[in-house]
């Protein structure tokens, strides 16, 4: 539900500058007045007295709260209260700071300053802030921990690669990326180019058996391993071995980790669509796809995972991470918050369209996947896909296109509160043929 901007419904303005061990905060009253500006620690008792103490200044509706960062234990307690809270991007901010010192000052208590002052007077540049449902909150912090993990990953299998190509480069030519679990069970049997001459074949191909691998056969594994190899300085392939050892396990208490987040996400997913409100019912003022209070998210789910190219990682980032853009049901804020819509820039001739680079990237690389698996799973995005294609697009700016088709795809479904249909989405010129 789009949120409604009104300025003259606000007549206290507060900025707070957030910190580590203590935030700043400030509050103007219409005319500009400073009425309170001090320093907040980050307790629970300094947190429930400020929320007093502003509750004594006026009528905490009357009251418009302005931050950078869109959560936090403080914001929190001022929406429980009953104070709306608008966040803004930082380098916005910066903008506005720019107002009050050209040559750049700037300190705690200034920031403070500038934030109230600006929402003030540029109300409609915020964004406000709505608590999220408690589902969505935990399938947050769930989606961006396994981001971190895959990074951990992402960093474990770099070093084994380059602890492999060291002294045993063969050894790539099975698993270049070292991101394979048989790759690790085969190089802890192997371990050194010596042990792959001692090896047998039948415990290689216990090795392969036992992790489903059939592209390669066991007699061809060992006649990669057993290639000549490097000539490294006595103890190179005995130190490299131990830096190794030390790796395995983290990877594979990161690979488990990353499977017991999964079973989570999806478990939490199963339980959004179980937890929806009722339907709209007859003589109801809600209108069909129209979010009811908190509970959009929950119907939003089973919508998003009807659609052809999103799978339970792509559903779970969309919902945490585009949560009031679907909730508003706004498309060009969603389309720009994925990096999707493009950035013009246009003086006197000149005039350039490039790439967003100021987007969510990890809304953006859920938006990329899902368009790559639908280009791949869903006849018109591959129509479309080839089409662009054809015309000299690169593969990233026809994947981007085919990204904005699913998002406006997405929205209509939103509103019209209806799952995906393939049968509705019949290209125009076979609608037409057909109608002839």
């Amino acid at each position: 539900m789009k949120t409604e901007l009104v300025a003259d419904k606000y007549r206290f303005f507060v900025g707070i500058d957030w910190g580590v061990d203590a935030h700043v905060v400030c509050v103007l009253d219409s005319r500009r007045k400073v009425l309170l500006q001090r320093s907040v620690e980050h307790t629970g008792t300094a947190i429930l007295a400020l929320a007093d103490d502003l509750a004594k200044l006026g009528d905490v509706r009357e009251m418009a709260v302005a931050v950078e960062m869109p959560r936090g234990s403080v914001i929190e307690t001022l929406i429980e209260r009953g104070l709306a809270v608008f966040h803004i991007n930082p380098k916005q901010s910066e903008r506005f700071r720019d107002r009050h010192s050209p040559a750049g000052a700037k300190d705690d208590r200034r920031d403070a300053f500038v934030l109230a002052d600006a929402l003030r007077t540029d109300l409609h540049c915020f964004h406000q802030v709505v608590l999220g449902d408690a589902l969505i909150v935990e399938l947050r912090e769930l989606v961006r921990v396994d981001d971190d993990l895959a990074a951990d990953m992402n960093r474990g299998t770099n070093r084994l690669r380059e602890q492999v190509h060291r002294y045993f480069p063969q050894f790539l030519k099975l698993s270049p990326s070292m991101d394979e679990v048989w790759a690790w069970e085969m190089l802890t049997l192997i371990r050194t180019p010596a042990g792959a001459v001692k090896v047998t074949v039948a415990k290689v191909a216990g090795v392969l058996k036992k992790n489903r691998i059939r592209r390669v056969a066991a007699d061809e594994v060992l006649a990669i391993l057993r290639e000549k190899p490097l000539h490294v300085a006595p103890g190179t392939a005995q130190a490299a071995w131990a830096h190794i050892e030390l790796l395995l396990p983290r990877l594979e208490l990161v690979r488990a980790q990353r499977r017991q987040l999964d079973r989570r996400i999806d478990a939490l997913l199963e339980r959004l669509p179980a937890a929806a409100p009722a339907a709209t019912t007859e003589g109801s003022t809600e209108e069909p796809g129209e979010p009811s209070g908190q509970k959009y998210e929950h119907r939003d789910a089973q919508l998003l995972l009807s659609l052809p190219g999103v799978g339970n990682k792509v559903a779970a980032t969309m919902l945490v991470e585009a949560t009031q853009a679907l909730a508003e049901r706004n498309y060009q804020a969603l389309r720009a918050l994925a990096g999707i819509a493009p950035v013009t820039s246009q003086s006197g001739k000149r005039r350039s369209v490039a790439m967003r680079q100021a987007c969510n990237n990890r809304l953006r690389n859920a938006c990329y996947h899902w368009a790559n698996v639908s280009m791949q799973r869903e006849p018109r995005a591959k129509a479309a896909y080839a089409t662009l294609r054809a015309r000299g697009h690169s593969h990233g700016r026809a994947l981007r296109s085919i990204a904005d088709q699913n998002l406006r795809m997405l929205m209509a479904m939103l509103r019209a509160g209806t799952p995906f249909d393939p049968a509705r989405r019949v290209p125009r010129q076979e609608a037409a043929r057909a109608a002839t």
